[in-house]
């Protein structure tokens, strides 16, 4: 499944049609939920969808995890070799060699079983097929449909050897929920009885032998595959400069819901991050012995722990304890928790420049200690973090695109999905970097200016100077 060329905000593809037409039967409205591959069913887990549906092979390792309805479509692996390649013509070939294959898959446990194979899993098979035709990979394998729709348009491909293994898909609901497979399995059961789910496999050029036998139709074919044929001339390079440019800016509402996005967990988590560091660091510094090393322990280990496996662990490891957050929450939680460690080794920095007497004297002058902290020695350390507080929100702001493997479409997404339904990473991602420029460049401007402000407040010579020079010239 795909965004469809023609109009971005619609999805497309054999399986979304499959969906559909089971929603009807089983009078629902589907609503699509996007994840990456190897998170299907994790995120099938956590209740972020009921069901799951997008090439999941009904293996015994999946089996052990969720339950599956009976097969929608039954295929095999395909290898894929450049058009130069002529010694690679089978499974047992490909020892020695470095393969391409997506993570998680039957073809990586296939591939793994061979043996003596370099093995190089990839979450896109876009990714992989470009590697193979720029002389990375020696060979790829993927399951016939995956081969069939990104491989096969590109003339630079070919595919070899006889068809390996049998693979069946078949749609994934959460262990113990019977009425809803029982309800998709009747549902599947009139698509296949009524033809329909054979028609949708031909619009798309996939109805196959194993499947004709699996659903016992062995008639002659009813529909011509449109589908196919329409993305293989959506992926053709036959656009002019012209065309291409009309289709940077068709991108530009897909990109700017997702620059927004972007822009809302940037700032939430920034506002968290400021927050939260600042409690850290005053525990660290001004707080009992106990509060002080908790606050060192907790920034030693979310400093030396990557942002990545912490938005794993709380998007997907805290449901298994009852704690359940949206997308956006986790984005935004995980991302703040993370810098707040940062920002926590910042403001201790600041404090501890502010001259130890200044507290004395405000204690002397029969202020509290909390009252000391809030009139003399915060507003002093926060003139002087100012600068490097505001260069971490521009690095936050790139990081966020960390967010898009728990389901959150944001610039990084949206990217991924662009170019992968276009093959055009280059100009697709030169239009990204350019956004992500433009969103980073008024906090840019911001740190020049606090950083010009506090230099002139503190009586930096050079940036001081340069500042009465510029007055003296307007005076005059």
């Amino acid at each position: 499944m795909y965004q469809d060329p023609g109009d971005l905000d619609n999805l497309i593809g054999y399986e979304v049609e499959i969906v559909e037409a089971l929603a009807d039967k089983m009078g629902l409205e589907p609503r699509f939920v996007q994840n990456g591959w190897d998170n299907l069913i994790p995120g099938l887990d956590r209740h972020l969808y009921d069901i799951s549906i997008d090439g999941l092979e009904i293996t015994p390792e999946h089996r052990d995890a969720v339950d599956f309805s009976t097969p929608y479509y039954v295929t095999h692996l395909q290898i894929g070799v450049r058009r130069d390649t002529f010694d690679i013509n089978g499974l047992e070939d490909c020892r020695g060699r470095v393969v391409g294959t997506l993570k998680q898959s039957y073809a990586q446990f296939v591939l793994e079983s061979t043996g003596d194979v370099d093995i190089r899993t990839y979450e896109d098979e876009v990714n992989a097929y470009g590697d193979l035709v720029n002389g990375r990979l020696d060979a790829t394998l993927f399951d016939a449909p995956i081969a069939l729709f990104y491989g096969g348009p590109m003339r630079e491909v070919k595919f070899v050897g006889p068809e390996i293994g049998r693979i069946e898909y078949g749609i994934a609901v959460r262990k113990g929920e019977k009425e809803l497979l029982r309800a998709v399995n009747e549902a599947l059961i009139e698509l296949r009885d009524s033809g329909e789910l054979r028609t949708i496999l031909e619009r798309w050029n996939l109805w196959n032998p194993l499947t004709a036998r699996a659903l016992q139709d062995y008639g002659p074919a009813r529909t011509e595959p449109v589908m196919y044929d329409r993305w293989v001339a959506d992926l053709q390079p036959h656009l002019s400069l012209g065309d291409r440019l009309r289709r940077y800016v068709s991108f530009l509402p897909t990109l700017g819901r997702a620059t927004a996005t972007t822009l809302k967990v940037s700032l939430a988590a920034m506002a968290l991050a400021i927050a939260f560091g600042l409690v850290l660091a005053l525990l660290r510094v001004f707080g009992p012995g106990p509060l002080s090393t908790l606050s060192m322990v907790y920034v030693e280990i979310v400093r030396g722990t990557p942002v990545l496996i912490q938005l794993f662990f709380i998007f997907y490891g805290l449901p298994n304890i009852g704690i359940k957050l949206d997308p956006f929450t986790a984005g935004a939680l995980g991302l703040g928790l993370n810098y707040a460690a940062c920002e926590a080794e910042i403001y201790r920095a600041g404090l501890l420049s502010v001259p130890r007497g200044q507290m004395e004297a405000a204690l002397g002058l029969g202020m509290t200690r909390n009252q000391a902290l809030r009139h003399v020695v915060i507003p002093q350390a926060v003139r002087l973090v100012l600068p490097p507080v505001t260069n971490d929100f521009i690095s936050l702001l790139k990081d966020s695109s960390l967010v898009s493997v728990i389901t959150l479409v944001d610039l990084t997404k949206a990217y991924g999905q662009l170019a992968t339904t276009y093959y055009d990473y280059f100009g697709t991602g030169i239009v990204v970097a350019v956004i992500y420029l433009l969103l980073g460049l008024p906090f840019v401007r911001l740190a020049l200016w606090t950083e010009a402000r506090l230099a002139v407040s503190l009586g930096v010579p050079g940036k001081a100077k340069r500042r009465e020079s510029g007055l003296g010239l307007r005076l005059f």
